[in-house]
C-alpha cells in the first residue's frame, strides 16, 4: 500500500522504535511507516488502517508492537476474533497485562459476556494501572448489560473514580456509561444529571454527551446550512414573483397603448366620412 511522502517512520513512539531495532534497518523503516499509517487512519478510516496493519504484520509478525497494532486495527473493524488472537500473541511476547480489558471486550464482541465477566474477576486485573482498571470496569458493566442485568451494570460503575470530582482521561467515558445505564433503567432524572457531568469532563469531545443531554432537554438543533438554503429559495421565489408582476404590468401598458391607437384610428375614419358627406351636399 502507498505511503505518503510526509511519513518517515520517525513519528512512532520511542518504545516501538526500540522494538524495531531487532530488524534490519531498511525493514524496520518500512514497518515503522506502516505502523504510523495505522495510527493515523484508525479513527477516520479503520479499513485503511487495517490494510496497513496487515502489511506490517506480513513484514514483522514477531514484533509485539506489530501484533498489538494489528489487534487494534482488527478491533476497529469489528473483527473481534482476529483482534483477540493478535492481543493474545502480543501478551505472550511481552507478558504485559495492559491489553487485558481489550481482550475481555473482544469476548463481548464475540457474544460471550460471561467470559468477559470471568476476565474482570481474574488476578490480572489487579496488575492494571488505574486507567486499565477503569477500562475493565466499563467492559464488565457492558457485559452485565449484554446479559440484561441493568441494575448490576449500574452498581458495577459505582466506584471512587466515578464519585471523584477530579477530571482524568477516563472520567467522561465513565460518567457517560453510568448516565446511559441509568437512562436504560428509566432513571431519567439521574441520567440527565450524569450526562451533564460527562459534558463537563469531556474536553476533547470523545463522547456525544452534549447531544444526549440536549435530547433529554427537548432541544432540537437546526442545520444552519439547510436553513440558509431554504431562505435563498424563498428569496428566489419572491424575485420570480416580482419579475412576473413587472412583466404583467408592462404587458398591460402595451395593451393600453394599442387600444389608444385603435381609438385614434377609428376617429380618423369617422372624420373622413363626415368630410365626404359635406362635399356631396355642396
Amino acid at each position: 500500500m502507498p505511503i505518503p511522502e510526509d511519513v518517515t517512520g520517525d513519528e512512532i513512539d520511542k518504545d516501538v522504535r526500540q522494538e524495531l531495532q531487532s530488524l534490519p534497518k531498511g525493514l524496520a523503516e518500512d514497518v515503522a511507516k506502516n505502523l504510523v499509517m495505522v495510527a493515523r487512519l484508525i479513527d477516520e478510516d479503520p479499513e485503511g488502517a487495517y490494510g496497513y496493519s496487515k502489511v506490517a504484520l506480513r513484514l514483522a509478525s514477531r514484533v509485539a508492537a506489530v501484533r498489538e497494532a494489528a489487534g487494534f486495527a482488527a478491533y476497529a473493524n469489528q473483527k473481534y476474533s482476529e483482534a483477540l488472537a493478535e492481543f493474545r500473541a502480543a501478551r505472550r511476547m511481552t507478558g504485559n497485562v495492559d491489553l487485558w480489558p481489550m481482550m475481555a471486550d473482544c469476548e463481548r464482541g464475540l457474544g460471550r459476556p460471561e467470559k468477559a465477566l470471568d476476565m474482570a474477576g481474574a488476578p490480572d486485573v489487579h496488575k492494571l494501572d488505574k486507567a486499565g482498571q477503569v477500562e475493565m470496569r466499563l467492559v464488565a458493566a457492558g457485559a452485565r448489560r449484554d446479559m440484561g442485568q441493568l441494575d448490576a451494570a449500574i452498581v458495577t460503575l459505582q466506584s471512587p473514580e466515578l464519585a471523584s470530582s477530579s477530571v482524568q482521561p477516563w472520567t467522561a467515558r465513565l460518567r457517560y456509561a453510568y448516565a446511559d445505564a441509568l437512562l436504560a433503567a428509566d432513571r431519567t432524572g439521574e441520567a440527565r444529571e450524569w450526562f451533564a457531568k460527562a459534558v463537563e469532563a469531556d474536553r476533547d469531545g470523545s463522547t456525544d454527551a452534549s447531544d444526549r443531554l440536549a435530547e433529554l432537554d427537548g432541544v432540537e438543533f437546526v442545520d444552519a446550512l439547510v436553513e440558509d438554503e431554504d431562505d435563498d429559495q424563498v428569496e428566489d421565489e419572491d424575485e420570480s414573483g416580482d419579475e412576473a408582476e413587472g412583466l404583467s404590468e408592462e404587458t398591460s401598458d402595451e395593451i393600453e397603448v394599442e387600444d389608444d391607437v385603435d381609438v385614434e384610428d377609428d376617429a380618423d375614419v369617422e372624420d373622413k366620412a363626415d368630410a365626404e358627406d359635406d362635399a356631396k351636399k355642396d
